[in-house]
């Protein structure tokens, strides 16, 4: 599936979205801590892509380990989980209102989404 200029600028459009609502989420009550969460989401995606250039599957060889692969999808999915749950935490300390919890948490969703999208439309078929 060839992605073009339309892909482009429909995930263009959603990773602003997502920063909208986190940016919102944030400036709206004066308090700056759901900015976190942008970076947690941004850098989620990292230990999967640095995983998997480790794993070096060899062809020959069914029978090799994929616990660089594992481990990689268990820190995301860490990742992830944690800028999930760090608004959650945060709005039952008082620390950020109900609202605001729920705009960061669906604006990282909406960043995490967006990147795991583009890597998926853009990765490069190996070919022998």
């Amino acid at each position: 599936m060839a992605a073009g200029l339309k892909t482009i600028i429909a995930l263009s459009f959603v990773l602003a979205i997502g920063f909208l609502l986190v940016i919102l989420s944030s400036a709206l009550w004066h308090k700056y801590w759901p900015l976190l969460v942008v970076g947690i989401y941004v850098v989620a995606p990292l230990p999967n892509w640095i995983c998997q250039r480790c794993a070096n599957p060899d062809d020959f060889m069914d029978s090799s380990s994929n616990s660089a692969m594992d481990f990689g999808r268990f820190m995301t999915g860490f990742l992830v989980l944690t800028g999930i749950a760090l608004p959650v935490i945060l709005a039952h300390s008082g620390a950020i209102e109900i609202p605001a919890m729920i705009m960061s948490i669906f604006g990282g969703l909406l960043i995490y989404g967006t990147i795991i999208s583009f890597s998926m439309f853009f990765q490069e078929q190996e070919e022998f």
